[in-house]
């Protein structure tokens, strides 16, 4: 059977191996896996939020409000905007989705840069557009400039903090780019971990308000994955100007959101001292990371997020490590397939940690 040729060149998204099929492929006891691998939120969810998905679970049967008002307005109200100024995706990545099917087409450029979220590449090559990468590991703004007066992308994919490495951009030099850069133009900022980078360093916090404000170019996006413990509700954003958002509502499939993430999230945004003590615990833990680091002479990324990115020494493999941890029931990220001999550790809870750096010890 012939299929899109579009899809001859896209490599599918490998996500984080589940604790599921590390139970089945090494026999190890659920109980003795340590999932740090994905980013999520260690501490799960708030028990706000477990207890108003409960009280709500019998209207399963019935569609969602497709308006999806509660949690729209609550965002709103987050981060003193309007209702038509929000769209809900299932995870911001299907945001992602919207924005490149209703800009980019076959043939034109999307911006990125060199190492970063996957999805961006995989969405873009959807539609035939052509991928333009920086040579930089980290975000450069001389760099994306240059990259921009030669190709006039389309879309400019802006990830702060950056997935996978950790890194973030001043929010200063952003707007002094995005300022450059022609209306025309969408200038996505992915902001999936922008709590993280808002408690750690003002100078990288990024609202969303100010940028729409002052752009009509730009779309926002943000996420209930990571910070809110609700990886798997679903929930993601974007926010721009009215006009922004009523183009990408025309890609948009009814109910794409279940009634219980709808209601996870809507009430997830009410007890912020939770989160708010989620990320300070991440940033204390985080610390141990940096010992570690320095005591064994690896480089880590200055991480504005819940994870951290430890380059390893020529003289260890990164997949040889992560395949090595797996087997005793730690689950990582490789990054050997962004062509880094490099892993990524989701920061956990301290006994999690714990349990990480008692495996590494000997491997590092």
């Amino acid at each position: 059977m012939k299929f899109n040729s579009t899809l001859d060149s896209i490599k599918s998204y490998q996500a984080g191996k589940p604790i599921e099929l590390v139970v089945r492929e090494y026999g190890i006891d659920k109980k003795d896996i340590v999932k740090l691998a994905s980013n999520e939120n260690p501490f799960g969810c708030s028990p706000k939020v477990k207890s108003a998905v409960s009280a709500i679970i019998d209207n399963m049967a019935l569609y969602p409000d497709d308006s999806m008002l509660k949690l729209k307005s609550a965002l709103a109200q987050k981060y003193a905007i309007e209702d038509s100024e929000v769209i809900i995706g299932a995870g911001s990545d299907q945001v992602i989705e919207f924005a490149i099917h209703a800009k980019a087409h076959e043939g034109a450029s999307v911006l990125m840069n060199s190492v970063t979220f996957a999805m961006y590449e995989i969405y873009a090559k959807q539609v035939g557009a052509k991928i333009i990468r920086t040579a930089s590991v980290m975000h450069n703004m001389e760099e994306f400039y240059a990259l921009y007066c030669e190709h006039k992308p389309s879309i400019i994919f802006l990830c702060t903090p950056n997935n996978p490495t950790g890194d973030a951009i001043d929010a200063s030099s952003m707007i002094e780019f995005i300022r450059k850069i022609d209306s025309d133009t969408l200038v996505i900022v992915d902001g999936a971990y922008m709590e993280y980078a808002r408690l750690k360093d003002a100078s990288k916090g990024v609202e969303p308000r100010d940028l729409i404000a002052q752009f009509d170019n730009v779309l926002f996006l943000g996420t209930f994955s990571k910070a809110y413990g609700l990886g798997g509700m679903r929930v993601g954003y974007g926010i721009a100007q009215a006009p922004i958002i009523k183009a990408l509502y025309k890609v948009r499939p009814p109910f794409n959101i279940t009634t219980l993430s709808l209601e996870a999230a809507s009430v997830a945004l009410e007890d912020e001292p939770f989160v708010q003590g989620c990320i300070e615990d991440n940033f204390e833990q985080m610390k141990r990371y940096e010992a570690f680091a320095s005591a064994k002479k690896i480089e880590i990324v200055d991480s504005y997020t819940n994870f951290v990115t430890l380059s390893l020494p020529s003289v260890k493999n990164s997949s040889y490590i992560a395949q090595e941890l797996l087997k005793k029931g730690m689950i990582i990220r490789d990054l050997s397939s962004y062509g880094l001999n490099a892993i990524r550790v989701t920061i956990g809870t301290s006994k999690q940690n714990d349990r990480f750096f008692e495996l590494a010890e000997s491997m590092l």
